[in-house]
């Protein structure tokens, strides 16, 4: 267990500079939004919520493979934050992160090992299916979620649902290309919390998460290892430092 942490907290650093700016930058609009309000249960939760998600993108952006961890947590807020506002896609959207993303994450051994050095491409193939898939899933799940529940904003939910299940398991295959998915996710996800704000079913929190996973994904196809060759080829180099260094204390 002592190794595990030592691990997790290895993978908290050699992020680019910009992902910590960013990462403070939202932790104070958090911490502003969370005390310019009445704060009860669920704004804390909320809180806790966004703080770990936000370092879960980052991380993920960073080529890290914590987001395993932070994302399992993170999830749980949400799903809570998501039933109070009656986003049920939403819940569905944590459940498949922690299902395609977060739990294999936690138990591949390869997954974790050097990440930057596993990325790959879309072919014309990959790029078909994910974009069929992701209409097929918006389809069923705004009928769905329409047809046998209260929720008032269905196909708002669902085209947000669909993105970002696609998105993660783009992701866990290791392709850059989720971040085209993750781009347009930030975007339905901005306008689903808006909208629930605005008709009083959600805290500003979850709309200005949204707004800074936006931010997130945009500045990958800049520094991050997904896209960038320096980048990767330092991370590539700081991981295979690491595992030599753990061989050497084994």
């Amino acid at each position: 267990m002592t190794h595990y942490f030592q691990f997790l907290s290895h993978q908290l650093t050699g992020w680019p500079q910009q992902n910590y700016y960013l990462f403070f930058f939202s932790l104070g609009c958090q911490v502003m939004t969370l005390v310019s309000s009445p704060i009860t249960w669920l704004t804390i939760l909320t809180f806790i919520g966004t703080t770990l998600g936000v370092l879960c993108v980052l991380a993920i952006n960073a080529a890290k493979s914590v987001n395993g961890f932070l994302g399992v947590v993170s999830a749980f807020c949400f799903i809570v934050t998501g039933y109070a506002a009656k986003n049920y896609l939403s819940i569905f959207e944590q459940v498949a992160y922690v299902a395609t993303l977060d739990i294999p994450v936690l138990l591949s051994a390869s997954w974790n090992v050097n990440m930057a050095a596993k990325i790959r491409r879309f072919t014309g193939k990959s790029w078909a299916v994910a974009l069929v898939s992701t209409v097929v899933v918006y389809l069923i799940a705004g009928w769905g979620i329409g047809t046998f529940t209260d929720d008032p904003r269905p196909w708002v939910d669902a085209i947000s649902f669909a993105i970002s299940l696609s998105a993660g398991v783009i992701c866990f295959l290791r392709f850059n290309n989720q971040y085209v998915w993750w781009i347009a996710s930030g975007l339905a996800q901005m306008v689903l919390w808006f909208i629930s704000f605005r008709q009083g079913s959600a805290t500003l929190a979850m709309f200005i998460n949204s707004s800074i996973y936006l931010l997130n994904d945009v500045l990958a196809f800049t520094i991050s290892p997904w896209y960038n060759q320096k980048e990767r080829q330092r991370v590539m180099k700081q991981e295979a430092a690491y595992a030599a260094s753990l061989e050497q204390a084994n």
